[in-house]
């Protein structure tokens, strides 16, 4: 294990704070004017991710079940950075509804890495599914490099993810628990079509894909390049789980990519609808209880998600969840656990 990583989360914050983004403040506001107090809002801005990912038809799934079950009210789709730069949105008030990371909200929420002195609160919906973190490189660079074990990137060309990504959130932190500095790695921020092309062309040795098992980016890779992702080792599993983010434990299977032969041992994090303290609460129940009486629309779209996409999943949330929702769990007998009650 090595040191600390103030050099990757230097670098990750600064960057991040150059998107563009209007910079919110600590959103403390909400809780004095009450959480669920705002204005219904009949023009819903709801914030995904980069038009190839999984974040961006969730979110027209979800923009088509409210415009079809809430009178007078609509949603739009805006392609983003993702995790990150989706949280800042909904701090400044440029967006709603946001998808993002768990993870990712848990660091605005406490201020930390891309968050420090810049907290913003948000608060759930629902949970939708996990991201699974795939470290992905080609078999002829793992059998180059040796890699082994996660932590045998170090001395590589390493794609952490887009700019203001969850991918980015996540791999900065999976590094931080494993003390890996930003200065031992050659790090490039790419989104997954641009990590897939440099792989391909030399570019780079191995990069980051934090998103839902299956992924078609990394199947499409796969089907074209003999496929290779480095597992995390015991050690690595523990030090990354009990450290900060909220992961568990995850497996690949065999099978699940074209040419990964064995199981792979990984991390991996819960996906979660978020909003601001302030968003109505009875907009927030009625989004609820649509989505789930209408989850079906958002199976069309990404199928994997069968399986987690119940009202039980809330116990997972990364953050409190918001009094809209809470009354329609409540409503249907899902017990809330008494820490992620607002």
């Amino acid at each position: 294990m090595r040191r600390a990583l103030p050099a990757l989360a230097a670098l990750t914050a600064g960057v991040l704070l150059t998107t563009g983004c209007t910079q919110p403040a600590e959103t403390g506001t909400d809780e004095e004017a009450g959480i669920g107090a705002g204005p219904v809002q009949n023009q819903l801005s709801i914030a995904t991710g980069g038009t190839a990912g999984v974040y961006y038809p969730i979110g027209g799934a979800l923009s088509g079940i409210i415009g079809d079950n809430l009178d007078g009210q609509s949603g739009s789709v805006e392609a983003t950075g993702a995790s990150v730069e989706n949280i800042r949105l909904i701090g400044s008030g440029s967006a709603h509804l946001a998808i993002v990371q768990g993870d990712a909200a848990d660091q605005a929420a406490n201020g930390t890495a891309a968050f420090e002195g810049d907290q913003v609160r948000t608060y759930s919906l629902a949970v939708l599914y996990p991201n699974v973190f795939h470290a992905v490189t080609l078999d002829s660079i793992a059998q180059d490099k040796g890699y082994e074990c996660f932590s045998d990137v170090v001395g590589s060309r390493y794609s952490v993810g887009d700019v203001g990504s969850g991918n980015e959130a996540t791999t900065t932190q999976v590094f931080a628990s494993l003390e890996i500095a930003g200065t031992e790695i050659e790090i490039d921020q790419l989104g997954y079509a641009e990590t897939a092309s440099a792989l391909q062309n030399g570019q780079l040795d191995a990069g980051s894909w934090v998103v839902g098992e299956g992924h078609a980016g990394i199947t499409e890779l796969g089907t074209t390049d003999d496929l290779h992702i480095i597992p995390m080792c015991e050690e690595e599993q523990s030090a990354i789980v009990n450290g900060y983010g909220g992961y568990t434990e995850h497996v690949i299977e065999a099978g699940t990519y074209p040419g990964v032969d064995e199981d792979v041992p990984t991390i991996a994090v819960w996906n979660a609808l978020v909003v601001g303290g302030s968003f109505n609460e009875d907009q927030a129940y009625e989004i609820t209880k649509a989505m789930f009486e209408n989850v079906q629309a958002v199976l069309d779209v990404y199928a994997p998600a069968e399986e987690y996409l119940v009202p039980e999943t809330i116990a997972n949330s990364p953050v409190p969840v918001h009094p809209g929702a809470l009354r329609y769990y409540e409503e249907i007998g899902v017990e809330i656990p008494e820490d992620l009650r607002p």
